[in-house]
């Protein structure tokens, strides 16, 4: 097996910076590839917490203005991994969110700092770091969209080029005026290039200029290719389907490991599964429900906005609670729903505990004490939280959509008499759907060897990122020889 470098090229990185899945995906894929040959190194932005995590820094590159001010490209290890740092003060050096000012607002010169960021990582990608030179770079999302244009730019032989999609959601566009300060020819802003609807579309441009397109799951990766799922960008997607793969995320064992979790109250495994009662027991105190070990108790560790279902689960809320059953919430989002779930709090006194922000200890403790998790959500492209609850004994509740379609086996009659099944799927994504699959929760608890026999076959389920790093590492390696 030949060695490979490749240059991950990544706006967060769990455990230093995170806003959602894709910094568990960057924090977690250089060791899961280390056992397959490839040597990854990640490039984040300079943020506050990214240079404060820094040890053993080399100054690599000098920029005397990278849009806007002078700037560092640093070397170093953080938390285990190995970094390129843009350190641009300028772009980079304030407080809150990567990508919101304290007002809620995205950062007014966002397009800037993601150029920077991608500027950087092409640079490396052209051997500007000494003893460094990737064999592919990997540009994940519509911050690191620019690298494939750059590189293309370079004119020189250059590394091949992988673009995933963590969420078609989000794209990157900005004002046609911003062409020439991003260092972008006229040359460009052609469909062919950069120019989106008369804008410049970083995620776009990554799509178009990339060698291979990979996203999350292989449903997702259907899905984004119709035009209910693409969000504009399917025709793109399908004129480049034979680039197009759907690679699912896996989780951090190490990380996620009730046996060893140091977040939870009593740690377990599927040889001691009665002992996770002290764990509900905790959760139930924590959030001020009513101690009952018969309860049935739901969790959701979620962004509460309606993309992910939420709005669902607030107007089933009398049905959800219905017959001696609890719901434990953790997350933030839209101010409408937070308000609703904190009323709610306070009409159903002792079913509904919640905590609005981000807690990661919270969400281990929820993994560890729920009976069910619901993630109800209308597109997923690959979602965690049910890989971490099927890892935990929590049965998910899930969509048939994207990547829970995907990881989730349903409970059915069959699955369940095969033992395969490992949670319970619905569809379409409505309300009436979703009180069904909370009724059949219901039954299903009542049956408490069927339910232990869900949590078993869930905790033994593969969810770790051994099968998708050889994924990875054979998607590289063709990319590198394509190059």
């Amino acid at each position: 097996m030949s060695s490979l470098n490749v240059l991950s090229v990544a706006s967060e990185v769990f455990p230093i910076i995170k806003t959602g899945g894709l910094a568990d995906v960057a924090g977690a894929l250089p060791s899961a590839l280390a056992e397959e040959g490839v040597t990854l190194v990640t490039i984040v932005p300079g943020y506050p917490a990214v240079l404060k995590a820094l040890e053993r820094v080399e100054v690599v590159h000098q920029y005397p203005n990278l849009f806007g001010g002078p700037a560092r490209l640093l070397s170093g290890r953080a938390t285990g991994l190995d970094l390129f740092v843009v350190d641009a003060p300028h772009l980079f050096d304030r407080p809150g969110s990567p990508y919101l000012a304290p007002n809620g607002r995205d950062w007014p010169d966002n397009a800037r700092r993601f150029a920077a960021l991608s500027r950087a990582a092409a640079d490396l990608g052209q051997g500007v770091a000494p003893g460094f030179t990737p064999d592919v770079v990997h540009a994940h999302d519509w911050q690191a969209g620019l690298v494939p244009v750059y590189l293309s730019l370079a004119g020189a032989s250059r590394p091949g080029t992988v673009m995933t999609i963590h969420n078609i959601a989000f794209q990157g566009i900005f004002p046609a005026d911003l062409l020439f300060e991003l260092g972008l020819p006229a040359s460009t802003f052609t469909v062919d290039g950069v120019e989106y609807y008369g804008q410049i579309g970083f995620l776009k441009a990554g799509l178009q200029l990339a060698d291979r397109i990979t996203t999350v799951s292989p449903t997702y990766a259907k899905e984004i290719q119709t035009p209910e799922g693409g969000m504009g960008l399917d025709g793109l997607l399908r004129s480049r389907s034979g680039a197009v793969s759907g690679i699912l995320n896996g989780i951090d064992e190490k990380v996620w490991d009730p046996s060893a979790d140091p977040h939870l109250v009593q740690t377990y495994d599927r040889s001691s599964l009665d002992s996770r009662v002290l764990n509900k027991q905790a959760l139930q105190e924590r959030l001020g429900l009513k101690p009952d070990p018969d309860a049935l108790l739901f969790g959701v560790v979620s962004r509460l906005t309606e993309q992910k279902g939420l709005d669902l689960v607030l107007a089933g809320l009398s049905r959800l609670l219905a017959g001696n059953a609890q719901l434990a919430l953790l997350g933030s989002g839209d101010t409408t729903i937070e308000e609703s779930f904190r009323t709610a709090a306070v009409v159903y006194p002792g079913q509904i505990g919640c905590f609005f922000g981000y807690d990661e200890a919270l969400a281990h403790r929820i993994q560890g004490g729920s009976d069910a998790l619901l993630v109800p959500s209308r597109f997923e492209p690959c979602g965690l939280t049910q890989l971490c609850a099927m890892r935990y004994g929590s049965v998910p509740i899930v969509s048939r959509v994207g990547g829970l379609a995907d990881t989730i086996i349903d409970a059915n009659e069959m699955a369940i008499a095969s033992g395969a099944a490992t949670g319970l799927q619905f569809g379409p994504v409505s309300l009436g759907a979703a009180i069904d699959a909370f009724e059949r929760a219901k039954t299903l608890w009542r049956d408490r060897n069927a339910w232990r026999q869900l949590q078993m076959t869930g905790m033994q389920a593969d969810v770790s990122w051994r099968r998708p790093a050889r994924r990875y590492a054979d998607l590289y390696r063709a990319c590198a020889r394509a190059a």
